[in-house]
C-alpha cells in the first residue's frame, strides 16, 4: 500500500497541533507550572521521538502506526479539552470544528499506518 498525499491532512493536523501546545500548558498553568512545562515536553517531545518508519523523514525510534495514531489523538484531545478549559466558548468551537476535519482528513494516512504492506511512495 503506497503512503497517501496527506498535505492537506498534515496542515490541519499542525494546527491542531499548535493549539494543543499553547491551550494545554494555559490550561494546566491555573493547577501548577509543572504540568504545565510536563505538558509541552509531552506533546512535543512524544512525536518527535517516536514516529513510525516512512512517516517522517527522520525516525529517533521506530514505533508502529498504532502509536503514532495514538500520540496524534493526543493531541486532538489536548487541543479541544483545552479550548474549552480557557478560551471563549466561539474559539473552542472553532478548535473542535478544526479537529472534527482533522479527524476526516487523518483516515487515510491512519489505514496506511495501520497496513501491513505499507510503502513510503
Amino acid at each position: 500500500m503506497e503512503k497517501p498525499d496527506d498535505r492537506v491532512a498534515s496542515v490541519l493536523r499542525f494546527a491542531a497541533e499548535l493549539v494543543a501546545w499553547v491551550a494545554t500548558p494555559w490550561a494546566l498553568s491555573t493547577c501548577s507550572w509543572l504540568l504545565a512545562v510536563l505538558s509541552v515536553v509531552v506533546l512535543i517531545g512524544l512525536p518527535t521521538v517516536f514516529s513510525t518508519p516512512g512517516d517522517k523523514r527522520q525516525v529517533i525510534i521506530p514505533v508502529s502506526g498504532a502509536v503514532t495514531i495514538l500520540l496524534v489523538l493526543l493531541q486532538l484531545a489536548a487541543a479541544t479539552v483545552s479550548a474549552w478549559v480557557v478560551w471563549p466558548v466561539y474559539a473552542a468551537v472553532l478548535v473542535s470544528l478544526l479537529v472534527s476535519v482533522t479527524l476526516l482528513t487523518e483516515r487515510h494516512r491512519w489505514r496506511w499506518l495501520l497496513s501491513r504492506g505499507r510503502h513510503t511512495g
